[in-house]
């Protein structure tokens, strides 16, 4: 076995190891006392609810978990990507259809693997607790859809980065970039537009008592909103959501129908105060320029290493350089990298939260806001007490009890 094959292996059971001990420690702490700033959220019958939902969302992700790691000792030991690298070969001497080909059947074999635990996840578990909304047409409609979005998209940004790297060398790094920064910033400006209609429906909101509190809440806080929108989260889901999208002149407020349905008016204005505290702070650009950084270093890091022929040869490639071994390599073993800075980056995120709570407050919102993060919270059946070390390592946000008592704290 090669020695940088037996690294990778490592690394994938490092990372095996790190999720299935964080599932562990919060299945261990799911009956931990719920936190006095949120007794009285679940009634016993509803605290039994949502204990048995969390179990079963937990055992799916151990059978999802082993049977990943199962497919990718099987896929990487007998060198099956080497196999199917050596295969393009044969199929096309282009080595940019080489490299396209090789993704799209791995992109095909990975939904496969993902869908039946998606399906499971929807048809089994989310409604047997009531959550689901979504018709067995529409899940497998928007699979489809997801799935040739992703594959056109992810094939034009790798057909673009593979001819900047043939044309020059080591230094592609820095157009690639430029290329994905683009990339990025035009999906920042248009998802809302472009991506969002291919699964959901989006009207204006109508005028009427909640369009002029939000607009005259927004006018106090020195924000101007005219495009104000309502998506059709019902048919997928009973779970409720709003989000505050772009920037610049495509700014737009975004709320599900379904939380106009759970939340007075006040609490969705509270809830929009919060979205527009990011937007007061410039989260999405901060957001936007650590990606672009995450990019840069992982494109810089990985044209160090493209041409080493023990890349491709660790997968089982016959060629002294492919590509698209190089590639796969490359993200393996940068997986440790990803175990260090997710808690870094997860903590500043976690920041943001808080900072765009306070932005509500500061309004005077932060008891509207507190009553529709409960009952956002429990709607969804929230975990109310999570292992500390998965907060750390895996939340974007505070948990409810610690935005709670900094809302009331500070």
């Amino acid at each position: 076995m090669h020695p940088l094959l037996i690294l990778i292996i490592a690394f994938v059971l490092l990372e095996f190891g790190v999720s299935s001990v964080l599932s562990w420690l919060n299945g261990k702490w799911m009956t931990h006392p719920i936190p006095a700033v949120l007794e009285g959220l679940y009634d016993e019958e509803k605290y039994q609810k949502q204990q048995a939902y969390m179990r079963a969302n937990a055992r799916v992700g151990w059978i999802e978990r082993g049977v990943a790691l199962a497919i990718t000792l099987a896929v990487l030991i007998p060198g099956l990507l080497g196999w199917l690298d050596t295969l393009t070969t044969q199929w096309t001497h282009s080595l940019l259809l080489q490299l396209l080909i090789f993704f799209s059947i791995y992109a095909v074999v990975s939904a496969i693997i993902s869908l039946p635990f998606s399906y499971y996840d929807t048809f089994v578990i989310e409604q047997k607790f009531g959550f689901n909304k979504t018709t067995k047409k529409t899940f497998w409609f928007d699979a489809l859809k997801s799935f040739l979005l992703t594959l056109v998209l992810g094939s034009v940004l790798l057909a673009v980065i593979f001819i900047l790297y043939s044309y020059l060398g080591k230094s592609f790094w820095i157009w690639a970039t430029l290329v994905c920064a683009a990339f990025i910033m035009f999906f920042s400006l248009f998802y809302s537009n472009l991506i969002v209609p291919l699964f959901n429906k989006q009207k204006p909101l109508e005028e009427g008592e909640l369009r002029t509190a939000i607009e005259d809440a927004a006018h106090e806080m020195g924000f101007s909103i005219k495009n104000i929108y309502v998506i059709d989260g019902s048919k997928h889901s009973t779970k409720a959501n709003a989000y505050f999208t772009g920037f610049g002149m495509k700014k737009r407020v975004v709320l599900y129908d379904t939380l106009i349905e759970q939340l007075t008016t006040k609490e969705i204005v509270a809830v929009l105060a919060h979205e527009l505290g990011h937007n007061k702070h410039r989260d999405t650009i901060k957001t936007m320029i650590m990606s672009i950084a995450m990019v840069a270093v992982n494109l810089f890091v990985f044209s160090l290493l493209a041409d080493n022929p023990d890349l491709s040869h660790a997968l089982g490639g016959s060629r002294d350089h492919s590509f698209a071994l190089s590639l796969v390599a490359f993200s393996l073993l940068f997986s440790p990298i990803d175990l260090v800075l997710d808690p870094i980056i997860n903590g500043v995120s976690r920041r943001c939260e808080y900072a765009a709570d306070a932005f509500a407050k500061k309004y005077g919102h932060s008891e509207h806001l507190i009553s529709g993060l409960k009952k956002m919270s429990a709607n969804t059946l929230s975990n109310l007490t999570p292992h500390p070390a998965v907060v750390w390592m895996d939340y974007s946000h505070p948990t409810l009890a610690q935005r709670i008592t900094a809302l009331i704290n500070a």
